[in-house]
């Protein structure tokens, strides 16, 4: 540990490329720490038996926070590192949960999930950000596609813990997984101390030395001459020199010709993974399911159980493929499916629904009709299983590797920071939809999907398989509006053509200086 991190860890690609998502699979622990008690009685009772827009406000006071945190992201992570503002999010979190834990009032409870919300926000986006400034580009995509594998673990666990702890009355039915979830954020701050920083980053802050020893132990058995090595460290090298002459780093660099572009294919991305109808499935499901005809608090649990266990299961071929499948076949593939299972659930709910009363509260609601009841279910099921394989990892990948390094830092905490202002917007705006428009919400969120399909087609380019200096060449293409154009083979380089490109900068800056001279 003299050098300050692990080198037995760092030599580990997918230890170290995967231990940040702890800070992902906090995320997903709050979406169920939500949804899991939603049809329970003691925390009805105890805030006050919010309706549909308090809850809805409740619920959205996280993703607040994390629009807060994610913006954050874009000074922590230039200044103080992005190991350690990794391991910052952490003890935000813990402080989060004990207030959340203790609440005993809505004011408290949102307070606390605020916090929560900063320290998601942060981790949102800046883990993306590490895992893709330290993984080799051929599994770059695959270890920053466990983000949402994460989310989706930390969905699961917490949702089982509040399945378990339902059979518990009084208020330890919510308090104690409220208070269970801050161990992750213990283990990410503490287990963090062991990893290294990023080398783009170093090499950023005229620390090649190090950023050099991390790669060789990162990249190269520890070997500073492996070619990867080399080939890395030297574009690495190239790529600051180039932006450190276009001129200071601040939010106007992201309005310069060709990085507003990236900037709004980032964000848009994000937006269109939030408009996709996921929260629906993720926040609100027990409402789904009740507007389904399935009734029960027991019963209604264990189908939204499979359902968060088919998310866990369908993210893994995306992690194994995602490098072999590339970013764009997935995300066409997986907004045409969305809309489609969106809108059968949307039409049987309106062809078979009716308004009634469950449980005290007025919702459109499927009754008599049980083979109708299990297709919704179904259909609902399909629609998270094409959500996990396509655009949930993509949706955290490509933002992470499109944008150049001067301004990484901040193009991604904007992207992340429009993930968060959309969560936030839907998660507040979701009950009040399904209690006044009903099974028409689900047609809105369908054809936001087929609204993604045609601009991915058009606007989002392949970007797998490169290193994130190659990128560059991605989109110096052009192709604005004819993504497609643009080859898998763009940007390919070997280390003959990175020092062949060096030594003709070096022979130009030296002929510029003669001339000068002269």
């Amino acid at each position: 540990m003299g050098k300050g991190y692990s080198a037995a860890i760092a030599s580990n690609p997918y230890i170290v490329g995967s231990f940040a998502c702890i800070g992902g699979g906090l995320f997903g622990l709050d979406i169920s720490s939500m949804s899991g008690v939603l049809s329970n009685d003691a925390y009805k009772n105890t805030f006050g038996n919010p309706g549909p827009n308090a809850q809805g406000a409740i619920v959205a006071s996280m993703p607040a926070g994390s629009f807060v945190g994610a913006l954050a992201v874009s000074k922590l992570a230039d200044l103080f590192g992005r190991k350690w503002t990794i391991i910052l999010s952490g003890w935000i979190w813990v402080i989060g949960s004990v207030l959340q834990c203790a609440a005993v009032n809505r004011g408290m409870l949102v307070v606390g999930r605020i916090i929560s919300g900063i320290s998601v926000g942060i981790a949102s986006a800046i883990v993306p950000l590490y895992q893709s400034e330290i993984t080799e580009p051929r599994i770059r995509g695959r270890i920053v596609s466990m983000q949402q594998w994460s989310i989706t673990w930390g969905i699961l666990l917490q949702y089982f813990v509040e399945f378990g702890c339902s059979y518990i009355d009084g208020v330890a039915s919510f308090r104690i997984p409220w208070g269970l979830q801050m161990i992750p954020a213990i283990i990410l701050s503490l287990g963090m101390m062991f990893f290294p920083e990023s080398p783009r980053w170093l090499v950023d802050h005229d620390r090649e030395d190090e950023a050099l020893e991390i790669l060789a132990d990162l990249h190269g058995k520890g070997d500073p001459n492996n070619e990867l090595v080399q080939l890395e460290i030297n574009e690495i090298k190239e790529q600051v020199r180039f932006e450190r002459t276009e001129g200071a780093k601040s939010y106007l660099d992201l309005l310069k010709p060709g990085i507003f572009r990236r900037v709004t294919l980032g964000a848009s991305l994000q937006m269109w993974s939030q408009l996709s109808g996921m929260n629906i499935m993720m926040y609100y499901i027990i409402y789904v399911f009740q507007g389904a005809g399935l009734t029960g608090r027991r019963g209604n649990l264990i189908a939204d159980s499979v359902q968060y266990v088919l998310n866990v299961v369908f993210t893994i071929p995306a992690i194994i493929y995602i490098d072999k499948w590339g970013r764009r076949p997935m995300l066409l593939a997986g907004t045409l499916l969305m809309g489609f299972w969106l809108m059968l659930v949307g039409g049987l709910q309106g062809r078979y629904g009716h308004w009634g009363t469950v449980d005290g509260d007025r919702v459109w609601v499927i009754s008599d009709h049980d083979g109708i009841t299990k297709a919704v279910i179904v259909f609902s099921y399909f629609f998270v299983c094409s959500f996990a394989i396509t655009m949930g990892p993509v949706s955290w990948t490509y933002p992470a590797e499109i944008f150049p390094m001067r301004v990484r830092a901040k193009a991604v905490a904007v992207s992340t920071a429009a993930n968060w202002a959309f969560n936030f917007a839907l998660a507040w705006a979701v009950p009040p939809g399904l209690s006044n428009i009903a099974w028409k919400t689900y047609f809105i969120f369908g054809a936001f999907n087929f609204g993604a399909f045609i601009h991915i087609f058009f606007m989002f380019p392949e970007t797998a398989g490169r290193t994130l200096e190659e990128i560059e060449d991605v989109f110096a293409q052009g192709h604005t509006f004819t993504a497609w154009a643009i080859k898998r083979d763009v940007g390919k380089r070997t280390l003959e053509d990175v020092v062949r490109s060096n030594k003709h900068e070096i022979h130009e800056v030296d002929s510029r200086d003669e001339k000068a001279v002269a």
